[in-house]
């Protein structure tokens, strides 16, 4: 029989005593330079924190930099889980290898990419039938676009124009043009904010209410005077995705006699709208539209960032605002706030365009409309109120809220939170300005967001209610600031510089509303 021996110890004696001259410990670490034939983790970056202010002296292997960054950005959230953004989040592969084979093209350059330039205008072409724009190339007949980096530029672009050509008007007639103001809804997204401050036009709101979130047309027109230079009806707020009344607004101008512009916030509706609700007037088909915009990467199903102008035609765009150029080889017409971007989107925009069709898209949408339905009947079987509409009535998404209850210690918040521990990313804020009594939260329904993944969300919606109502007010609140400060950006943001962090500072607009500055 064989028996177990045991290794002797050198610094042990024989009898199990210890020796009194014990050897020390060295670590044995390896400080040769990299060979690179190690795995990433056994390089001496590995060991390093990543460079954080300023450009490290030498170089580094292409390997090590990319798993290092893309170890780095694993620690952000998943996009698919994210459902506070329209972005789109899935787009097929082939599609995919077009956008990166066009990294390196300045759409800008329609000289040296011109068939970029002419699939930008057939894009163009296309989003503008869609809307039932006039046809044409003569002068002044023919709706005319372009694309910009995404709706904001687009908003931006479109109000510049009503500007220059309301001001040109009050000049021919002699009068003065140093008060221009614009009507629109309490609930448009920053950008037409941005765009009224930046470009100085007064904002003229209508104010939602808690029984309406979106524009009167009554009140609307009402606010026209001889300085607005237009108004603002969105197709699917950001807060419940409905659809402002554009035909309303349109027929009470034809009404009362005003020839006043109307522009229409399309970003998220434009590519839903005629897909799901053919029927509905809300674009050229109205005479008093002049101008919409439209995102690609919302319901166009493009990734960040593309976005879409259209005018009636080009008597809606000031000559002036169109700049000519001819050091890139050939004489170019732009008007947009930037030069040089890639060409990528808008040859991702045409390959859906193409490869979906009319059908393709009214499948996907009637799928979004349906998950939309499903989700907004089960939220109200668990007791939540729904503010968004359903059924074509606006976005594929559905806003809702808590009911009234003095007993229950959580609030919209507090499930947000809860949410954002199992992964999800549901936004809570409060509705728009003189309603901000009003909590909710928002599911926006995507092209990945499917009926499997909507009910996970459902029973994690359940689960978390379950947990929040065994909770006193303490712990929720304990709870809440633990999850703020781990969980998500914000609770452990550093970029913002300390001046325009929201708590210390904010401005106070000339309509009473205040602006967080962030």
């Amino acid at each position: 029989m064989v028996h177990l021996s045991t290794i002797p110890d050198e610094n042990h004696v024989v009898d199990g005593k210890l020796a009194s001259g014990i050897k020390k410990a060295h670590l044995q670490l390896v400080n040769d330079d990299d060979s690179f034939t190690t795995s990433v983790y056994g390089s001496r970056f590995a060991a390093r924190d990543l460079p954080k202010h300023e450009m490290p002296e030498a170089e580094m292997s292409k390997d090590v930099a990319y798993r290092l960054i893309k170890d780095h950005l694993s620690l952000d959230g998943n996009p698919i889980l994210n459902l506070a953004s329209f972005v789109t989040t899935y787009m097929e592969e082939e599609a995919e290898k077009l956008m990166t084979e066009s990294f390196s093209k300045n759409f800008i350059d329609y000289e040296e990419y011109p068939q970029s330039a002419d699939i930008q205008n057939r894009c163009v072409s296309m989003i503008g039938r869609l809307f039932h724009a006039p046809i044409g190339a003569e002068d002044d007949v023919g709706a005319i676009g372009t694309s910009c980096v995404g709706s904001s530029e687009a908003i931006m672009l479109a109000v510049l124009a009503m500007k220059r050509r309301w001001k040109n008007k009050r000049i021919e007639e002699g009068k003065p043009y140093d008060r221009p103001n614009i009507v629109m809804s309490s609930a448009v997204q920053v950008c037409w904010e941005k765009a009224a401050r930046y470009f100085e036009v007064e904002e003229k709101l209508v104010y939602c209410t808690e029984e309406r979130y979106v524009i009167d047309p009554e009140e609307t027109v009402n606010l026209v005077d001889e300085n607005t230079i237009g108004i603002c009806v969105i197709l699917g707020t950001t807060y419940t995705g409905e659809y402002e009344d554009v035909k309303a607004v349109d027929d009470l101008l034809t009404k009362k006699g005003l020839n006043t512009p109307i522009h229409v916030d399309a970003a998220s509706g434009g590519f839903v709208a005629p897909f799901v609700v053919p029927d509905l007037e809300w674009d050229f088909r109205l005479e008093h539209v002049v101008s919409i915009n439209v995102s690609g990467h919302k319901y166009g199903l493009v990734y960040p960032g593309v976005g879409w102008v259209v005018w009636r035609s080009a008597e809606f765009l000031p000559q002036e605002l169109v700049f000519n150029i001819n050091y890139l080889g050939a004489d170019q017409a732009s008007f947009t706030l930037n030069f040089s971007k890639g060409a990528s989107q808008v040859i991702g925009q045409y390959y859906q365009l193409i490869r979906l069709g009319k059908h393709g898209y009214r499948a996907i949408m009637s799928n979004l409309t349906r998950t939309a339905n499903y989700l907004s009947d089960s939220l109200e079987a668990l007791g939540f109120i729904i503010m968004s509409k359903k059924s074509g009535e606006g976005l594929p998404l559905v806003a809702f809220r808590l009911p009234p209850q003095e007993d229950r210690n959580y609030d919209e918040f507090a499930l947000a939170h809860q949410l954002r521990v199992r992964g999800w990313v549901v936004p809570a804020y409060t509705m728009a300005p003189n309603t901000e009594n009003l909590k909710m939260l928002r599911v926006v329904v995507r092209e990945d967001f499917t009926r499997s993944r909507c009910d996970s969300l459902i029973a994690d919606i359940k689960q978390s209610q379950q947990l929040l109502g065994q909770m006193d007010q303490d712990s929720i609140k304990k709870q809440q600031d633990f999850i703020h400060k781990h969980n998500t950006s914000s609770g452990k943001a550093s970029h913002n510089h300390p001046k325009y962090r929201k708590e210390k500072h904010s401005l106070q607009g000339k309509t009473g509303k205040t602006h967080a500055i962030c």
